[in-house]
């Protein structure tokens, strides 16, 4: 197949290009390469390089910020999101973007599936929902949402997030401040970059999937697992989602189903075996 990533020097966009290269004909394109938020330039570039899939790695992700810069986060959750997806249509290729779990307000306590009604807080998730709506109208889609992305590809960027701040805290020593009331399906990205191409060469049903680890977790029982497998003494300051005020509104519950992925042929790992690889390559790279 011949793949253009958008975002490919990102988190996702890193792990994407290295689980597409050398399988297919893959085409890079960071920021400088294509500002997705330009829809002359997005129509140009892939009417130019003719893929047959387009893989959107790109997100505007600063949650709080986008409180005060709505414009800012409409233009690349969704709005860029309406450009690529016309592009697609205009070339015949499939479409693939990652959503998130903040489309759900988190007040049921069982994990969520494809089929529950999305119910946004913020303004971030509200973009990213607009986002999914946009992706949709190409025929052949995948909407995959993600969560509490970790982790990194062969040259991908240092990584960052909710896990890579609670393990570089462990393993220094440092207090690692977690919430033990607030419940996640953290998503690896390996894991995700891998199930992105499964779903594509097995030419699977197009629409939603929970593209996560299997499993859910208080964030304190994820650090206190990540404590084990670093073997050291975990230093917690414990907090209650109640206690923590942030500009954006959050969900508390955020656990994912991910059977419907599973049912497609693409059973996740679970947060724990992806927790372990991430470790050990952690420590590997110290």
């Amino acid at each position: 197949m011949r793949i253009a990533i958008t975002g490919a020097n990102g988190q996702l966009g890193a792990a994407m290009v290295a689980e597409c290269r050398g399988r297919h004909e893959v085409t890079a394109l960071d920021r400088a390469a294509l500002d997705v938020r330009n829809g002359h330039a997005v129509a140009e570039t892939m009417a130019r390089i003719h893929p047959e899939v387009i893989i959107n790695c790109t997100g505007y992700n600063t949650v709080d910020a986008a409180e005060d810069h709505p414009l800012d986060a409409l233009a690349l959750n969704a709005f860029a999101i309406r450009s690529l997806a016309r592009a697609a249509n205009a070339v015949g290729a499939a479409f693939v973007h990652y959503s998130t779990d903040f489309v759900f307000d988190g007040v049921e306590p069982t994990p969520r599936s494809e089929s529950d009604p999305p119910n946004p807080k913020s303004v971030y998730a509200t973009s990213k929902l607009l986002g999914e709506w946009f992706t949709a109208d190409v025929a052949r889609h995948y909407v995959l949402r993600v969560e509490s992305l970790f982790g990194r590809a062969a040259g991908g960027p240092t990584p960052k997030g909710s896990v890579a701040s609670i393990v570089d805290a462990l393993a220094q020593g440092r207090v690692a401040r977690v919430l033990s009331d607030r419940v996640v399906s953290p998503t690896f990205v390996i894991d995700a970059a891998f199930a992105t191409r499964e779903l594509l060469e097995r030419q699977a049903e197009p629409g939603l999937y929970h593209c996560v680890n299997s499993g859910h977790a208080s964030w304190l029982d994820f650090a206190t697992e990540a404590a084990r497998l670093l073997g050291v003494e975990p230093h917690f300051e414990v907090l209650r989602f109640a206690d923590v005020k942030l500009p954006a509104a959050r969900p508390q519950y955020c656990a994912l189903s991910n059977a419907k992925l599973a049912a497609a042929g693409v059973p996740m790992p679970s947060w724990q075996n992806a927790l372990e690889r991430y470790v050990k390559s952690f420590v590997a790279s110290r």
